[in-house]
């Protein structure tokens, strides 16, 4: 096994606080030891080993890999019409979800395959190398199965999401397909899945139901996130938080009580400020959260309707400018907080025996993520 040394880096940001005694874990004029794909050494440059080879990234600042955490990506078609359809003042109400099931049942799978692929790359030349992607768009035992098995030929973070809307012919009869997603779907899609996923939402599943498939996904070996919050007030966080759930995701309407729940229970808030973005609806109020000692993810919620965007820079910097973040907690969710909604501790933060998942910026800070929102800053993507 061969060692590289990566030095000429202005800025190391490690998420490992040994370093100088914040979250971040900064370090100036910094070098970085890589081995078999891990990180063997961390440090400042002047004081790193011997190696077999040594590369100089030319005063760039290097951060982890961002860390995806909630994502839409096997698909079929498009949803530009109603994109545009909000932006001249159409309500977002969650409904175009099954324009999108159609299109994907209907597509083969070379097709899904090969959409998936096209944004897992775009995700990667922008900065991300670990991506959890979900199922959510077939809605029938055949569909979520073979977009679950689609899915992890790309990805270890898997996630069974049945229970995203009711598909249309189950529309008259809701309890029939609760018993679907939690027998048949289930028993199709938990050997290509890690977690299970509910949409717990007015106009999708209520609060029962959801507690229903989080239930058996348990039962057949799956760990539990849920959606919640996005549309309203509602009771999904503290669901979440009751079950102690890796991760609730949108956490848009927020009440005290649910804050002092996600406080309590260590249930991972992330949030999705594209779909604010996209939908023009309130962003969730990092700050808030933050102050309370909750743990924040960031992560894009890519999908074709109400977040099409790959870029978790863009996250970042719409999470400072609109959610109350400093530049360095929005990179901390977007990369550490992300591996922690994924229950990882191999990626997120670059120490000895991590993952060697690093991001070269073409700036000298972290800061310019945010400070130069749409500029594609990433160099070059290691690991």
């Amino acid at each position: 096994m061969s060692s590289v040394l990566l030095s000429g880096i202005a800025e190391l940001v490690t998420n490992d606080p040994v370093h100088d005694g914040t979250p971040s874990g900064v370090l100036a004029d910094a070098a970085v030891v890589v081995e078999a794909g891990r990180v063997a050494w961390v440090g400042r440059r002047q004081d790193a080993p011997a190696t077999d080879d040594a590369r100089d990234l030319g005063g760039r600042a290097v951060v982890p890999g961002f860390v995806d955490s909630h994502s839409h990506l096997v698909f079929a078609g498009d949803r530009s019409a109603e994109f545009a359809a909000r932006m001249a003042g159409t309500a977002y109400d969650g409904g175009g979800i099954r324009t999108t099931v159609a299109a994907t049942r209907a597509a083969p799978d070379e097709l899904l395959e090969a959409n998936l692929a096209r944004h897992l790359a775009e995700m990667r030349r922008q900065g991300t190398t670990t991506v959890e992607v979900k199922s959510g768009y077939g809605l029938t035992v055949h569909d979520e199965a073979r977009s679950l098995a689609i899915a992890r030929r790309w990805t270890e973070e898997t996630t069974f999401l049945g229970a995203h809307v009711v598909p249309h012919e189950h529309a008259a009869d809701p309890a029939a397909y609760v018993d679907l997603v939690t027998g048949p779907m289930l028993a199709a899609a938990a050997p290509h899945a890690r977690w299970i996923d509910v949409f717990c939402e007015r106009g999708a599943f209520d609060v029962d139901q959801a507690r229903a498939v989080l239930a058996a996904g348990d039962a057949a070996g799956l760990l539990g996130r849920l959606h919640a919050n996005q549309l309203g007030p509602g009771p999904g966080v503290r669901l979440a938080c009751e079950l102690r759930l890796a991760a609730v995701d949108h956490c848009t309407f927020l009440d005290d009580g649910d804050v002092e729940a996600l406080t309590a229970s260590g249930t991972v808030a992330t949030l999705l400020p594209g779909v604010e973005f996209s939908t023009r609806s309130p962003y969730p109020d990092a700050r808030a959260l933050l102050d309370a000692g909750v743990t924040v993810a960031l992560a894009s919620d890519c999908n074709p309707g109400s977040s099409y965007t790959s870029s978790m820079a863009l996250c970042v910097a719409l999470a400072v400018r609109e959610m109350g973040m400093t530049p360095a907690e929005a990179l901390w969710a977007a990369t550490a907080g992300g591996a922690r909604a994924l229950r990882r501790d191999d990626v997120g933060v670059l120490a000895p025996g991590r993952r060697a998942h690093l991001t070269v910026l073409d700036a000298p800070s972290h800061v310019h993520l945010a400070y130069r929102p749409g500029v594609p800053l990433v160099a070059e993507v290691l690991g």
